[in-house]
């Protein structure tokens, strides 16, 4: 298998309905190092996720194949490759640690909180950018009502910040390739 080859395929078994129960509220480890080029900022692990201990890991989330589409990844990684995206200068936490199955039944002071814990973080460990994947969290999170898509006004804590779109699949405003596109403007950034 080259390099820029895809993945073999595997077969990944999947989360059995009482798996999927028994992580809510499970916490999620974070994927950091110190000094990453960025830091991908989830809104809180999905059930599958933690049932599976894989950020972005159920079926139809499409953070894995932005990554590929933006440039950070020479091919698409599986969940379960995870471990390699710290030697890529990548890393992944999340606003709020506790899995949940849908990120509406969060509370708006989790989201707060969670971006007051995020900021230690990147007090911390440094990394060069911050990239939040989901506006409305960083909305209520960072208390900036009106803020949008793409590079923010503001640092955090010294780093860059940026907010992409939200890459579930429950996300239809954004396809596939509109996912790659701005997970891409984010590259070229780091890269410039």
């Amino acid at each position: 298998m080259s390099a820029a080859g895809p993945a073999p395929a595997r077969r990944y078994p999947r989360p059995t309905k009482e798996q999927l129960a028994a992580a809510a509220d499970k916490l999620l480890p974070d994927l950091i190092a110190p000094g990453l080029d960025v830091l991908f900022v989830g809104i809180n692990p999905g059930l599958w996720s933690a049932a599976t201990g894989w950020h972005f890991a159920r079926p139809g989330n499409r953070f894995w194949p932005a990554l590929h589409r933006g440039g950070f990844t020479s091919r698409q990684l599986h969940p379960s490759e995870q471990d390699e995206l710290p030697a890529l200068g990548l890393g992944i936490t999340n606003l709020v640690a506790r899995a949940t199955a849908r990120a509406d039944e969060l509370a708006a002071a989790e989201l707060v909180a969670g971006a007051a814990e995020l900021a230690d973080k990147v007090e911390r460990y440094r990394p060069r950018w911050v990239a939040v994947v989901g506006v409305t969290a960083y909305r209520i999170g960072f208390a900036r009502p009106k803020a949008g898509f793409g590079p923010q006004p503001e640092p955090l804590r010294g780093a860059r910040l940026w907010v992409l779109p939200n890459p579930s699949g429950l996300n239809a405003h954004f396809t596939p390739e509109t996912l790659g596109a701005a997970f891409a403007e984010l590259r070229a950034a780091v890269s410039g």
